[in-house]
């Protein structure tokens, strides 16, 4: 499939929950997830809303080129989609509120 050129910002998001629900079926990515972004198990429900965490979840697929190959795979994507979708959400970093 030739990748498109951008993406809406509701297809970028869901790629990105596709990205999350990847991760998290297996425990040791998931782990690793989670102990890079600082968030807890409980906190991804909710941060799954926000931009700015779908974006830092894309990043963290994209600076794996094993898992960014596996998940474009698992998804039935071109690679070249996962960038895509990070240009369309945009914005900085994704931080978590530290209490």
């Amino acid at each position: 499939m030739k990748a498109p050129r951008s993406l809406t910002t509701e297809v970028a998001e869901a790629l990105a929950v596709q990205a999350l629900t990847y991760i998290a079926g297996d425990p040791e990515r998931l782990g690793r997830f989670l102990a890079i972004t600082g968030i807890g198990p409980a906190e991804i429900r909710a941060a799954s809303g926000e931009p700015g965490f779908l974006a830092g979840v894309l990043d963290y697929v994209a600076g794996d080129e094993t898992m960014v190959t596996e998940f474009a795979k698992d998804a039935g994507i071109d690679p070249s989609h996962i960038g895509i979708a990070r240009m369309a959400l945009g914005g900085g970093n994704w931080e978590r509120e530290v209490p």
